[in-house]
């Protein structure tokens, strides 16, 4: 995929070379061909498929329902409240550590700015490592000079980690005693607060009182090449159909760190500080860890075990600021997609012991189907091959031209979401399905295994201990057998 500037004339020129490219696929299949058994094949690997589409058709309708219906009569209601859906305090609470001091100011500005407009009295609560930031924060409450009713609250913490950051913050809130109608913002250090968002958001929790917290809708700028750009702006484009999608049974299946909102009264109980500070797993192969990242799982995961509702604004936005931890496309993308899906699949293996009396049964299916898709998404292109290699190449040419028309049709759908779509959007869906599943499949024989790409930190283990090389020999282990198990399941099928 080839650097293309981004503008509409090469938008254009590059959805031109994909359908050249699709047609080119269609005219090297011969009129006739005829494999043996090839209708048992097409009915089990159809069979499947059809299913796994069944999954993304059910996420885009449910998606399209609670944006375009359900969710225009709660805004109205929500609007119709006035005063009355006023939170009593407003904190904004943001955690930065390691952000270049361009992006910070600009997070930092946005803050202080959306604190004086959203009119409630409001308190901006900043959890700084570095002094520089301080000094950065300080010197924009100045220029800006907030009213009396802003106030301003420096937390310094030490740089151990963001789940630290985020208990000190939750805190030092604590400490200011907030009733139930006040509640907290979590803004992330590369996020962008879009104005008004806060007005947006806050009468959903008058409105329904079972809802303990709901995220928002994202878009962002990536300080990296335009494939990087692409594939992170499909990222946010396909996020913003599944929010949707979970909205509807207020059971969004992330709270996601770079723009939360809670009540008050949930994020100063202990019980929740405690598990967003000092979560952990117990395996019962690898031992128990702590969590290093995925403190947006940590918090969702505590929000359903104490018994509350979440919730998605889809016109409440922000916009985040993306630096890709390498220069490489494939080493960036390998690098996010162990952390994202290390923390999904350790939320994952103990969310579903919640049952679907407390998930409900879509939401339950959903995370089981999480860990199931990571297989299924690689059956079609490993049968691909194995039949191509027993009968002609030209299934795998078929097979192409069937991933090149279905990835189109999944690029079109997603305009209905709001976000821009890119003529790399179908090859980029491709390669999240195939890149992402074999990364998910090498994450779930290592749960323990965590790192965090901005501060270059990672999970510290003593590697010379005997248990930490049974952890790293039965991990490969389980992988080798796994994979192979599989392969000869498809190789069965074929």
């Amino acid at each position: 995929m080839s650097m293309i500037p981004d503008n509409p004339f090469s938008r254009a020129g590059g959805w031109c070379l994909y359908l050249a490219a699709l047609g080119s696929l269609a005219v090297a299949l011969p009129r006739e061909f005829i494999v043996p058994g090839g209708a048992h094949f097409i009915l089990l690997i159809g069979g499947i498929g059809l299913w796994r589409y069944s999954v993304g058709i059910t996420h885009f309708v449910r998606g399209m329902y609670f944006l375009h219906h359900a969710y225009p009569i709660l805004r109205r209601k929500a609007r119709k409240l006035g005063d009355e859906g006023a939170p009593s305090h407003v904190f904004l609470m943001v955690t930065s550590f390691r952000i270049d001091a361009a992006t910070t100011a600009q997070v930092y500005e946005s803050i202080i700015r959306e604190a004086i407009d959203c009119g409630w009295p409001t308190t901006v609560v900043a959890s700084i490592v570095e002094l520089s930031d301080e000094m950065l924060m300080r010197s924009l409450w100045r220029k800006l000079n907030p009213p009396e009713r802003v106030q301003l609250n420096l937390v310094r913490i030490p740089g151990t980690g963001k789940r630290d950051g985020l208990a000190y913050g939750f805190r030092a809130i604590s400490r200011a005693i907030p009733d139930d109608n006040a509640i907290v913002a979590v803004v992330d250090g590369d996020t962008v607060l879009d104005p008004g968002v806060v007005r947006k958001t806050a009468p959903y929790f008058k409105l329904m009182p079972r809802v303990g917290a709901l995220t928002t809708n994202e878009f962002c700028e990536v300080k990296g090449s335009y494939l990087m750009s692409e594939w992170h702006k499909l990222r946010f484009a396909q996020r913003h159909i599944n929010m949707c999608s979970m909205g509807l049974s207020r059971r969004v299946l992330t709270l996601t760190g770079r723009m939360s909102v809670f009540r008050a009264s949930v994020v100063t109980r202990p019980e929740f500080i405690s598990d967003v500070e000092y979560d952990s797993l117990k395996h019962w192969r690898l031992g128990q860890f702590r969590f290093l990242t995925g403190d947006d799982k940590s918090s969702w995961y505590s929000m359903m075990r104490l018994g509350y509702d979440t919730f998605y604004v889809p016109d409440a936005s922000i916009h985040t600021v993306e630096h890709p931890p390498d220069p490489s496309f494939i080493r960036s993308a390998r690098q996010l997609m162990f952390r994202w899906y290390g923390n999904n699949l350790r939320q994952n293996s103990r969310a579903t012991k919640l049952g679907p009396g407390r998930l409900g049964w879509f939401t339950w299916y959903v995370l089981w189907d999480q860990r199931i898709s990571m297989w299924t998404s690689i059956l079609g292109l490993t049968a691909a091959i194995v039949a191509a290699i027993k009968y002609s190449g030209v299934i795998l040419i078929a097979y192409l031209l069937w991933i090149g028309l279905t990835r189109l049709v999944l690029s079109a759908m997603l305009l209905a979401t709001g976000h821009p779509v890119g003529p790399a959007y179908p090859l980029i869906l491709y390669f999240n399905q195939i890149f992402g599943s074999l990364m998910k499949i090498y994450v779930f024989f290592r749960l323990d295994r965590q790192s965090w790409t901005r501060q270059k930190t990672s999970y510290s283990t003593d590697s010379a201990s005997f248990q930490q090389r049974m952890n790293r020999w039965s991990s490969r282990i389980m992988t080798f057998s796994a994979s192979s198990v599989f392969l000869a399941t498809v190789m069965f099928i074929v």
